[in-house]
């Protein structure tokens, strides 16, 4: 009997144009997964056409345009994702089953990010390793900090950097290069807390495929014969995730924070989303908060397969009785009517940190919180304490403002009917980013939450 490998949940982040759907379209294709062969073939015309317009010399003319994730000609045509939403698609190595999300880089997709990373174990941080390309998107204006900090603060420590473009005639396989880059995002990365000696640096080409599945390709000669690390999916599959973890928040009430609603002619409602805490089963009773909607699970699949329940780390989608798109919507919150539902929150305390701000932050402030997988305007109502971030002992009660660099604590008020949780209760409901214009300027963590009763 064949056993289930254990599935894993990838995001993909980094700038616009850094590579990202090539990467994936080529990875996925050398992992013989299905890949709609009208994209392939529409990819390959568009850059036949793209080679005879720019009459390029390229050295490997029958590579194919990887870009096949992308969904619309428009998209493939520009080389830019830039669908409101997340492609997502499965593959499997030898040990795990991974499902994995390609997201827009661009700024305006922020939203997209955040819901995205809320569902995720590992992100692959794609680095353009270009001259000027590497230059732009670690600059204040391109998106590689805000993507590795919003990842970080939503709970994804497991870490990937592939650095890619080497085939780049501005690269041309440096090793130097591979040596300076490693170096400053190492620096960057270790300023957002994470662990540095836990993460791969992997120099790869999307568009030619070396260092994605094997040590160069097959059909040209290794490149890189100074590293001597492994693939990008030898990578993957060496990964170890906690399963002491898992199982801690298997034994918590169920909590499955929803990512999408849709409404099937002939089938009914099927909510979609990842189970965080708890287990979700067929027969169950559950309540959707806010508004506290009581159905029954007729259902559950998962990765097109039915299945009788699913874990934590399971994206799932499941039908349900009585209810219609119009009652629920993402960021709503399932949990089992039973066992301590989940509540409406009236206010919370939270712990802060200013993180980018141009000027002073005073109570009365309302940026957009990004909270799971609910986005949402909530108020700064009073600026309780000024903390010292690293011992938690206060240096100031009832400070006039905050400025960038500051933690504190504060009493927060959303402006709609939303569902959060304390991060000491339940992690993945606790921890949020703060917005003003698409610009992260705060990250922090729920202390304590104010229930609707």
């Amino acid at each position: 009997m064949e056993l289930k490998k254990e599935q894993i949940n990838v995001i993909v982040l980094g700038n616009t144009n850094a590579g990202k759907s090539t990467i994936v379209g080529h990875l996925i294709y050398k992992c013989k997964r299905f890949i709609d062969e009208n994209n392939i073939i529409e990819s390959q015309q568009l850059r036949q056409q793209q080679l005879e317009e720019q009459e390029e010399e390229i050295l490997c003319k029958e590579v194919v345009d990887w870009k096949i994730l992308d969904k619309l000609r428009e998209e493939r045509e520009s080389g830019i994702t830039t669908i409101d939403s997340c492609s997502l698609c499965t593959f499997e190595s030898n040990k795990f089953a991974f499902t994995i999300v390609d997201i827009p880089g661009h700024s305006n997709f922020i939203k997209n990010l955040i819901t995205a990373s809320s569902q995720a174990n590992i992100a692959i941080l794609v680095i353009d390793s270009t001259i000027d390309g590497f230059e732009r998107d670690i600059s204040k204006e391109g998106q590689t900090r805000e993507h590795a900090l919003l990842a970080y603060t939503l709970g994804i420590k497991t870490m990937i950097v592939v650095l890619n473009k080497f085939d780049d005639k501005t690269v041309n396989y440096s090793e130097l290069r591979y040596k300076e880059i490693k170096e400053k995002i190492s620096k960057l990365l270790k300023d957002l807390n994470f662990k540095i000696d836990t993460i791969p640096f992997i120099p790869i080409s999307g568009l030619t495929g070396e260092n994605l599945k094997s040590i160069g390709n097959q059909s040209i000669e290794n490149n890189m014969p100074w590293y001597t690390g492994k693939t990008l999916l030898d990578t993957l599959d060496d990964l170890t995730l906690l399963s002491n973890k898992q199982l801690l928040l298997i034994d918590k009430p169920l909590r499955l924070p929803l990512q999408d609603v849709y409404q099937i002619g002939g089938i009914g409602t099927i909510p979609v989303g990842r189970v965080e805490t708890g287990v979700l089963k067929a027969g169950m009773k559950i309540m959707i908060t806010p508004g506290g909607a009581l159905t029954e699970v007729k259902s559950i699949e998962m990765n097109q397969t039915s299945v009788l329940e699913a874990m934590p780390g399971d994206n799932v989608g499941f039908n349900i009785k009585g209810l219609s798109d119009s009652d629920m919507k993402r960021g709503f919150v399932v949990s089992e009517a039973k066992n301590n539902p989940a509540k409406e929150c009236i206010s919370f305390i939270a712990q802060i940190i200013i993180t980018d701000h141009p000027g002073q932050i005073k109570a009365g402030y309302c940026p957009v919180f990004d909270c799971h997988t609910c986005h949402f305007t909530c108020k700064f109502d009073t600026l309780l304490e000024l903390i010292d971030g690293r011992t938690n002992q206060t240096l100031e009660k009832n400070p006039q403002f905050l400025k960038k660099g500051d933690c504190a604590l504060i009493k927060c008020v959303p402006t709609k009917p939303i569902c959060v949780e304390a991060y000491s209760e339940y992690p993945p409901l606790g921890r949020f980013a703060c917005r003003d214009e698409n610009f992260n300027v705060a990250i922090g963590v729920i202390k304590s939450v104010e229930k609707k009763n």
